[in-house]
């Protein structure tokens, strides 16, 4: 684990792309610092973190890309599958990396509220809690895209879909407000949910038995659900939307509230897909 994390970190470095992901998000820390500390004459840092989650949009996309879809495309993944190692060590040493490249930028805007503090008084348990709820969700965007770039050979691929999944996430509780409360709306939107899950599972497992049993399992669950008691039902689905949004939670840290469960929703994510980015490479392992 880690020689892969080494060689991950090197490669970042040795090339632009790990600067310009750290100069990035800098970049927007001192636009953000500027208008709302300095020109806005704010002492709450925590919000110029606040405003940043939207860059996740685009950042994600590009440092994740070639994770593993450049190896796949290349045919290096190959020299991975023949390691002495299971590919559970190979997968947390390049997340490990890629949470490096992170730190980098996290760790300097941990200077900010410090100088800050000479010019007013800083909050810093909210100005450092926001930022640790930063590099938490950026942690939980990582995992995804690194799942997602397990899945194709193609960078272009991968770097689009991430994109359209974090930018679901980040519009989640936006795109809510236009799903109906009704019991019906709700009961198709779980089926799709669940067809949707038992697609992926037949991605990962290439087993079709598994994923009809799993989609015929969680069907007949909402359908006892809607006959013993369809209230409910009613306006299940538009909630957790709401709940399950990354970014959502996130706001919670510049709002003043240090949220436990958000970190420990952060974490579970973080933990579901390295998990799923470790069985399709392992499904590919012994294909």
């Amino acid at each position: 684990m880690t020689a892969i994390y080494k060689r991950e970190v090197k490669s970042y470095f040795n090339n632009v792309l790990g600067y310009i992901f750290c100069a990035f998000i800098l970049l927007f820390v001192g636009i953000f610092t500027m208008a709302i500390n300095l020109t806005g004459g704010s002492a709450s840092f925590e919000y110029s973190i606040g405003n940043m989650a939207f860059i996740y949009m685009i950042a994600v996309p590009i440092l994740t890309m070639r994770v593993i879809a450049e190896e796949r495309k290349q045919k290096t993944d190959q020299l991975l599958y023949s390691l002495p190692m299971g590919m559970s060590e190979v997968v947390i040493g390049k997340f490990f990396a890629l949470l490096t490249v992170l730190l980098v930028p996290t760790v300097i805007c941990c200077v900010y509220p410090l100088i800050l503090s000479a010019y007013g008084k800083i909050n810093f348990f909210a100005s450092y809690g926001t930022i640790l709820g930063f590099f938490m969700l950026g942690s939980a965007l990582l995992s995804m895209g690194l799942f997602i770039s397990s899945l194709t050979d193609n960078q272009i691929t991968a770097v689009i879909s991430t994109f359209v999944v974090v930018l679901i996430n980040y519009y989640m509780v936006t795109l809510a407000d236009y799903v109906s409360y009704s019991i019906t709306a709700t009961f198709v939107a779980f089926t799709v949910l669940i067809l949707l899950a038992a697609l992926c599972i037949y991605f990962v497992t290439k087993n079709s038995v598994i994923a009809v049993l799993a989609a015929a399992v969680g069907e007949i669950v909402l359908l006892l659900c809607k006959l013993i008691n369809p209230d409910s039902l009613y306006g299940v689905f538009p909630k957790l939307m709401g709940k399950i949004s990354l970014f959502e939670r996130f706001y919670n840290f510049p709002n003043g509230m240090f949220d436990l469960t958000s970190l420990a929703y952060f974490l579970i994510i973080t933990a579901v897909f390295l998990f799923l980015t470790v069985q399709a490479m392992e499904k590919r392992r012994w294909s």
